[in-house]
């Protein structure tokens, strides 16, 4: 089981990931620690990514998922995955589930503003929103609204993915 906790900034995918891979019995990976310096270095400026930046990430993100695979090791890991091409590139290494965190951008935005220990700025997520291309109806993924509480939250994103995998 391979499992992609995606979104824009402020969704809460670090949270959500560690405590669905807790329930599951998966092994969390956080996927922004799979980050060149130099990606860091840019977002920290305020400057977005670009599809040049993000391929060497996601193909860090997509080895460690098949490595994990071929060992029989279930995962979860946090990716943005902006884009249907960023997740066919994930989806190529494993067969993976995406749970699609979402809010409306004025709710990420005051979540972001609160922040104090995080690379990305609040200026960047308005690139993100622009970037962000939703799940196709042929994806296997579940959206999440992150605006509940975090309990609650878990809970969709643990019986989503209890429904795929059981079916």
């Amino acid at each position: 089981m391979h499992v992609v906790v995606m979104g824009v900034s402020a969704t809460g995918k670090t949270t959500v990931g560690e405590q669905l891979a807790e329930e599951l019995g998966c092994e969390f990976v956080e996927g922004d620690s799979l980050h060149p310096s130099r990606n860091i270095s840019k977002m920290e400026s305020g400057i977005p990514l670009t599809d040049e930046d993000r391929w060497p990430w996601l193909q860090a993100i997509a080895e460690l998922v098949a490595v994990r695979d071929h060992e029989g090791t279930s995962t979860v890991v946090t990716c943005s995955a902006l884009k249907r091409s960023y997740r066919d590139v994930l989806r190529d290494a494993a067969p993976t589930f995406f749970v699609h965190l979402h809010a409306p951008f004025e709710v990420l935005e005051k979540r972001m503003a609160q922040r104090t220990k995080h690379f990305m700025p609040t200026t960047l997520l308005e690139s993100q929103f622009d970037t962000l291309e939703d799940l196709g109806p042929d994806e296997s993924g579940a959206v999440v609204d992150v605006s509940p509480p975090i309990d609650e939250v878990v809970e969709e994103a643990v019986n989503a993915v209890r429904t795929h995998y059981l079916h």
